[in-house]
């Protein structure tokens, strides 16, 4: 398998991994999911009422109007049943993936990471109008862009994190540094600490950006997460993994761990998928897709290790041809060292 099919594996599957999940994000119940989905196996459009939908308990109100990234959407949130990604088409990516694109096109311009540039990109895109069409915006944003708003600098916006959704935006810094172990964890370490910093963020990326490396250098991935499983060097690998396959998905993701988003729970179920399905990109994105809770963001963690364990040509055709719109080129010319 060549480097660029891992390469562009762990990009695709990045996005493949949100959009699949996309119109089932949040459903606890995972009897109304399938009430309302079926099983899903294929990118679908979102639809209204969401049942599990907390908008209705969300609220957001910008301090200024350098603070106002809802626009047009805000007029959804406090409202009951309204779908997070209401208006996105079938195929199509949240907005935490949407800001990876801005990303990769960061690193083309910039020939590397650049905290300014991505930051100048960030900020513009938020605060324009019509950029994009999601109505959920992530509390780590709302936090920052309050700070941004009251005169904080852009590089000490962010607050305390413990969401899965931060650790996306690392996956193309890694791919681009992937021949720079340094390099790619001072970069990732750097962008993550921009809208998701602490303790327990600079945990979970530490096991994201060592098990993508590894996988892009070309072990295979199951021989990897069994290494790191006997070191426990990483609190996040302490549970008993091994013995879990031989139960039901559900039972683990959904019982022993909570579907929700923080990552002492969801980075331990993207591990758990990963080792189980680490040959079946297909099969492992839709078991995860079925399990609800915040299905994108372990979706598109798990979905970059899969792609760069088994390449770009390991998911379908349909998937690959049937994103809204695919990730942007990254430029995998130059082997940063």
């Amino acid at each position: 398998m060549s480097d660029e099919s891992r390469c562009r594996g762990a990009l695709f599957g990045l996005f493949i991994g949100d959009a699949l999940a996309m119109p089932v994000h949040w459903y606890y119940d995972t009897l109304a999911l399938q009430r309302d989905y079926g099983y899903v196996t294929d990118y679908v459009a979102p639809k209204n009422p969401h049942p599990d939908s907390i908008l209705w308990r969300s609220s957001y109100r910008p301090v200024s109007e350098k603070g106002d990234i809802l626009h047009d959407q805000a007029q959804y949130w406090g409202k009951r049943g309204i779908h997070y990604h209401q208006f996105l088409k079938a195929g199509e990516n949240t907005l935490n993936l949407k800001l990876c694109a801005l990303l990769i096109e960061s690193l083309n311009v910039k020939k590397g990471y650049s905290a300014d540039d991505y930051l100048s990109r960030y900020i513009a895109f938020m605060t324009t109008p019509g950029s994009h069409r999601d109505t959920y915006v992530e509390e780590a944003h709302r936090h920052f862009f309050t700070n941004l708003a009251a005169g904080t600098s852009p590089h000490r916006c962010g607050v305390m994190e413990k969401h899965i959704g931060g650790l996306v935006g690392l996956v193309p810094i890694v791919v681009f540094y992937r021949h720079s172990a340094f390099r790619a964890r001072e970069a990732a370490l750097k962008h993550l600490s921009l809208t998701h910093p602490g303790q327990k963020m600079s945990n979970a990326a530490e096991v994201l950006v060592t098990l993508l490396l590894e996988t892009l250098s070309g072990r295979p991935l199951r021989e990897v997460l069994v290494h790191r499983i006997q070191e426990q060097k990483n609190p996040l690998y302490g549970f008993p993994y091994l013995r879990w396959l031989e139960e039901a998905d559900e039972t683990i993701v959904g019982r022993r761990l909570s579907t929700a988003c923080y990552v002492e729970d969801s980075v331990p179920s993207v591990l758990y998928l990963a080792l189980k399905y680490h040959d079946r990109p297909e099969q492992g994105l839709i078991a995860n897709t079925n399990l609800g809770g915040d299905n994108v963001h372990r979706g598109a963690v798990l979905g970059a290790l899969l792609g760069a364990a088994n390449g770009l040509e390991a998911f379908p055709t349909r998937w690959v041809r049937g994103l809204h719109r695919a990730p942007p080129d990254l430029d995998l010319s130059r082997p940063e060292k």
